[in-house]
């Protein structure tokens, strides 16, 4: 898209360079094309242009304000009642995962099958720097049932154009390394490294428009509510990791 840029607005400047004659421009009118030529590239880069994924289309932050909503008390703050250990976290890594790989290449022929995960109606991508799009079955399920809820429970309580950000999913030993360089929370034997984990971010949430804002306190909690739900269930283990902002979420085998 980036590549198409620069055409896009020559061709613009060239029609309106065209449409005057020999008229010397005014400064009306050279206002008025660019206004042209920027509603013509609004147009072109607007969410429902085929040439993006509607759902990877957002803003870096949420709109300001946000109606309040009912939210259920879970029973304690979020860091306790998401407390579990990496112990456990590892333990069904391991159970249910691949064999870590090495390179990006090698995922091909991993252990396991893997899925790709990718923006959708359920959650969107983040831009990933230290991972790969990849779970396992059973992980990449889990990830759009966690979607599918949230997107319920937000329209159950009135509303509201949201999908979770999904910040981490699988990563190598190498990745691994060039992480824990920047983050101390970063373990060695991450769970990352099995297909089996993925990262959901609490701080922000993608805001596809501002018809019903929300506050990002009551989003947060109201995705607490979908996960707690399911780490009741036995569907996975769950961590609040306060200095990265996420909830750390591996799912169990079956």
């Amino acid at each position: 898209m980036k590549a198409l840029l620069p055409c896009i607005l020559t061709a613009l400047l060239a029609l309106g360079s065209c449409s005057g004659g020999d008229k010397e421009p005014t400064a009306a009118d050279t206002d008025s094309a660019r206004d042209i030529e920027l509603a013509e590239l609004s147009e072109i880069l607007r969410p429902n242009s085929p040439l993006k994924n509607p759902y990877d289309w957002h803003l870096d932050t949420m709109p300001s304000g946000g109606r309040k909503m009912h939210i259920n008390y879970l029973g304690g703050t979020l860091g306790r009642v998401f407390n579990d250990s990496n112990y456990l976290h590892l333990e069904a890594a391991r159970a249910l995962g691949i064999s870590p790989v090495d390179t990006p290449a090698k995922a091909w022929h991993a252990s396991r099958p893997l899925v790709k995960i990718e923006s959708n109606p359920d959650f969107v991508v983040d831009n990933l720097t230290h991972s790969m799009p990849y779970l396992v079955p059973e992980a990449a399920q889990l990830l759009h049932d966690i979607g599918r809820s949230f997107n319920d429970s937000l329209e159950a309580r009135g509303g509201g154009a949201y999908k979770l950000k999904v910040t981490s999913v699988l990563r190598t030993p190498t990745t691994v390394k060039s992480l824990r360089r920047h983050n101390r929370n970063a373990v060695e034997t991450s769970t990352h490294l099995f297909g089996t984990t993925f990262d959901i971010s609490y701080a922000q949430f993608m805001c596809l428009n501002d018809s019903m804002p929300r506050t990002q306190e009551d989003l947060k909690n109201l995705l607490g509510e979908v996960l707690n739900d399911l780490k009741r269930r036995g569907r996975c283990y769950i961590k609040y990791e306060r200095k990265q902002a996420c909830f750390h979420i591996t799912a169990r085998p079956g």
